[in-house]
């Protein structure tokens, strides 16, 4: 390959490595809201695998946790929008604010 083009191709590997986001001392458990809020979206909504960097495992339990502490009441369903911002939906090919 001439050396012009090796210029322009980007690394898949990451050269940074980074922490895992459970620990192997956590416990995933539904009474650990700490560690609970880390993987809800600004929404309330549960983050994905991919994004939280999870194995699959992990992933089932924090689900679970979430969904036994919002049935508790230690966390809400969803996160209540801030007043003054209008959302945008999208019903079929129409959009509509709200």
């Amino acid at each position: 390959m001439d050396k012009s083009k090796r210029l322009f191709l980007k690394s898949k590997r990451s050269f940074r490595r980074r922490l895992p986001p459970i620990q192997s001392g956590d416990r995933i458990d539904y009474r650990n809201i700490s560690l609970i809020s880390r993987f809800i979206s600004q929404q309330g909504k549960i983050l994905s695998r991919r994004v939280n960097r999870l194995t699959l495992k992990q992933q089932r339990l924090i689900t679970i946790a979430i969904k036994q502490a919002r049935i508790l009441s230690l966390l809400p369903f969803r996160q209540k929008a801030k007043r003054g911002q209008s959302t945008v939906r999208t019903v079929g090919l129409r959009t509509r604010n709200n």
